[in-house]
């Protein structure tokens, strides 16, 4: 392959929130993938450093990825990518392109490229080359061979931070509407690491930038800029952080506050108090079901009376890989019908009749919600129902319990 020519100018110094110039030279080509293999990638070895993260960027963006890591080792640099929630393997650098990359990726998003002895984060306003914009989240941190680089990849497409985009069903979206057209309360999203609840808390907020209400958010970091809230991050290094930016977003007079993550007893005895004063407060939770989640604000601090008053609802939700739609294929069950019996339950009437059964590699993810027989985390704790009652099919799933204190007290 041709090497490009390049003859940038030199590079000004960017700010956080600047985009920044990209060079003359074109993205490498990519190589074409046989049939059946996994998506072919660009081939960087020989390229500058700001060409080879272009490529890599640019190849992670096309075909979906959420994250693209650059791992050092003690023979060079290892080039990952999660993919539909699975990580694999991108590319290998030299140590010494690997390092230089590293470098180039620590000066655009704003952060000490000197420094390697403490975790970094930063964020870097990257503009494609069709146009398009997308957020780069950067982390870094020294590990034993140099450095590790995570980049979580957010696209600012509108169309993805919209809520009937997310896979809830008609039912879902109208119950979930109902919590978040509320005047005031708390509206709780659970559910793990990488499971879309910050999706949905954008979707949340686009849908409710109306421009009427006054939106707060408070976030670590910021993951998207939306034009009309009032964004702030909390920065640990001068011991600001959640309750603390939330106590003074509460003297600034908010209509919504959307909180990153309630993950201290502070946090969530603010954001209880702020739901009854009248403010629709957005939180994420780690929990493992709807139901958990009122046990982890109990054992936050969380008073039960204050609770149960503001609590509008709860949203468990997971990400699951779905067929590709472009390569499903057939096999005959007849000699073992009960290969899917595990999961036949939660499928349509229709998906396993018969002796053919779809099957293909994941070509995307789906946000599951709810179901008829909700699998576990995957329930809405709707606003119509008091906040200590468990849904029978809860039970029957084997999920936990909690003692249900004393209307109006502990």
């Amino acid at each position: 392959m041709s090497q490009p020519t390049l003859s940038p100018p030199p590079t000004p110094a960017r700010s956080r929130d600047t985009f920044p110039s990209r060079t003359e030279a074109e993205v490498p080509p990519v190589r074409p993938a046989p049939p059946g293999a996994p998506p072919a990638f660009p081939d960087v070895s020989n390229e500058p450093p700001e060409i080879a993260v272009a490529a890599l960027v640019e190849h992670a963006v096309d075909v979906g990825c959420s994250d693209l890591f650059f791992t050092a080792d003690d023979e060079g640099l290892t080039i990952k990518v999660r993919h539909l929630g699975l990580i694999r393997d991108l590319a290998r650098l030299s140590e010494e392109l690997g390092r230089r990359c590293q470098g180039h990726i620590k000066a655009n998003s704003s952060v000490d490229w000197g420094e390697r002895r403490r975790p970094l984060d930063g964020r870097w306003i990257y503009r494609r080359r069709d146009g398009r914009v997308t957020d780069l989240r950067i982390g870094v941190i020294p590990t034993l061979h140099g450095e590790d680089i995570a980049m979580r990849l957010l696209s600012r497409d509108s169309a993805l931070l919209q809520l009937d985009r997310l896979g809830m069903s008609t039912e879902q979206l109208s119950n979930y509407e109902t919590m978040i057209d509320s005047p005031g309360g708390l509206v709780l999203i659970t559910g793990p690491t990488g499971s879309g609840k910050t999706s949905t808390l954008y979707a949340s907020l686009v849908r409710l930038n109306s421009g009427t209400r006054k939106i707060n958010t408070i976030e670590d970091p910021v993951e998207y800029a939306i034009a009309g809230l009032h964004q702030s991050q909390v920065n640990p290094m001068i011991d600001l952080g959640f309750a603390e930016l939330l106590r003074s977003v509460l003297r600034q007079n908010p209509d919504i506050i959307m909180l990153g993550e309630i993950r201290d007893p502070e946090t969530a005895q603010l954001a209880v108090h702020a739901a009854n004063t009248g403010i629709l407060v957005l939180a994420t939770l780690h929990a493992q079901s709807a139901s958990g989640a009122i046990q982890s604000m109990r054992s936050l601090g969380a008073h039960p009376h204050l609770l149960a008053s503001s609590l509008r609802g709860v949203v468990a939700q997971r990400l699951v890989r779905t067929l590709c739609p472009h390569c499903l294929t057939t096999f005959d069950l007849s000699d073992a019908p009960h290969t899917f019996g595990d999961v036949r339950r939660w499928r349509p009437a229709a998906g396993l009749g018969g002796l053919g059964v779809n099957v293909a590699a994941s070509g995307d993810r789906l946000t599951i919600t709810d179901s008829p027989n909700p699998l576990p985390g995957t329930q809405f704790i709707l606003p119509d129902t008091t906040v200590y009652a468990v849904d029978v099919n809860e039970r029957a799933a084997g999920w936990g319990t909690f003692d249900a204190p004393a209307k109006g007290g502990e």
